[in-house]
């Protein structure tokens, strides 16, 4: 392969897209931790660890759960069941970004580092919850959840008032719900291979139900989020385009019918953090 071919299998490997999930709500974050004034290199130092930690996260999860990907038709063309990338190649890279990641998290207010164990343990544990417990798509949301806490702590310096964990709990539920979803589609080979979700536990149709109800919560925290920290009407245009974009998801999804589970449908769920965190910015210069 060449090299250009093996950049791109890595950044398929890690769906460096995803990104697109968190990195607002980080921004998000920092803007309303800071009052709409956080430093620019508190900025790009958050930039660097979500995008590192993220990166070193999905690598991580697809190398453990390399034995099932392989048994899973649905898998096949992803990089490392492809035979695209190496597991060498893969550790290197997990390595390289937790190095950088440690190094961004140096830069921000000291009060990072001490919390960098706390804030690391949901990737860390995320990849085994599906052998453990049906609940494991909402770890995968606590995961995601870091994002926002860390921006927020970020340029506060440890401020965890009932706005940032509001904040944490919305996105929790967002993305919680999301993998609710997509794991939905796995129900029988989950089954065989002994794994949980709540697709498992409740099967396909109540599990889409569960995922919806859900979201609705999820919508309800920020609407509550907007009055309590009194932001003006463009957030809540963002929370409304949120709010039509999830109707919208699961209009596309059955019980029976996830073909519209494409890259599409992932950057299309990717239109909510960054309407929310578009809008918040607005509110807050507005």
């Amino acid at each position: 392969m060449s090299l250009r071919s093996k950049i791109d299998a890595h950044l398929n490997n890690i769906a460096f897209y995803q990104t697109i999930f968190s990195l607002p709500f980080a921004y998000m974050a920092a803007f309303l931790g800071a009052k709409g004034n956080p430093d620019i290199w508190d900025i790009v130092w958050i930039t660097v660890t979500i995008v590192t930690a993220r990166s070193a996260a999905l690598a991580l999860d697809n190398l453990i759960d390399l034995k099932y990907d392989k048994k899973q038709s649905r898998m096949e063309k992803r990089p490392m069941v492809a035979g695209e990338i190496t597991v060498g190649e893969v550790k290197a890279l997990i390595a390289v970004c937790l190095i950088l990641f440690v190094v961004a998290v140096l830069q921000l207010d000291p009060i990072c580092i001490k919390l960098l164990p706390v804030a690391a343990l949901p990737f860390i544990i995320y990849p085994y919850m599906k052998r453990l417990t049906c609940f494991c798509h909402y770890v995968c949301g606590i995961a995601i959840a870091m994002a926002p806490a860390g921006g927020w702590v970020a340029v506060t310096g440890g401020d965890f008032s009932p706005p940032m964990l509001l904040l944490c709990l919305a996105v929790t539920l967002w993305i919680g719900g999301f993998d609710v979803v997509y794991g939905a589609q796995d129900e029988n080979f989950d089954k065989e291979q002994g794994l949980h979700s709540m697709a498992t536990a409740l099967g396909a149709k109540n599990a889409l139900v569960l995922a919806k109800v859900t979201h609705v919560i999820c919508i309800i925290c920020f609407f509550i989020l907007g009055q309590m920290l009194e932001l003006s009407w463009p957030y809540f245009i963002g929370v409304g385009i949120a709010s039509g974009t999830l109707w919208y998801q699961h209009s596309l999804i059955t019980p029976t019918d996830f073909s519209a589970f494409t890259r599409q449908y992932y950057m299309r769920n990717g239109i909510v953090s960054v309407a929310i965190a578009v809008c918040t910015i607005v509110s807050i210069y507005m």
